[in-house]
């Protein structure tokens, strides 16, 4: 009986070391998505933009950039749950979640 309480009680220390880490390395990984998906976002802004000769200023729709035929074939969708801004071209795409920065 003692020696499973033991086992148990390392297995407790264990998981009180490994799930605080789990979580950091997931919400890091999940930042990291979202950085590469406001990328993408950047260059398909800039590809319409061109195509389009549009200048500084004129904003594109989720439409002019995403879809079957478009610079995106799927919506990027941020992995926290944060939602994205296109914004004008000249100005950086941001999402909702603090911390996810292009």
């Amino acid at each position: 009986m003692v020696e499973i309480m033991i086992v148990i009680a390392i297995i407790g220390l264990l998981a009180v070391i490994a799930i605080p880490n789990f979580i950091k390395h997931r919400m890091y990984a999940q930042k990291q998505v979202c950085v590469q998906n406001l990328s993408k976002i950047e260059s398909a802004k800039q590809q319409w933009g061109l195509e389009n000769g549009k200048t500084d200023g004129d904003t594109p729709e989720l439409t002019d950039i995403c879809g079957a035929s478009q610079y995106l074939k799927v919506e990027p969708t941020c992995p926290s749950g944060g939602s994205y801004r296109l914004n004008a071209i000249g100005a950086m795409a941001t999402c909702s979640t603090t911390g996810h920065t292009l």
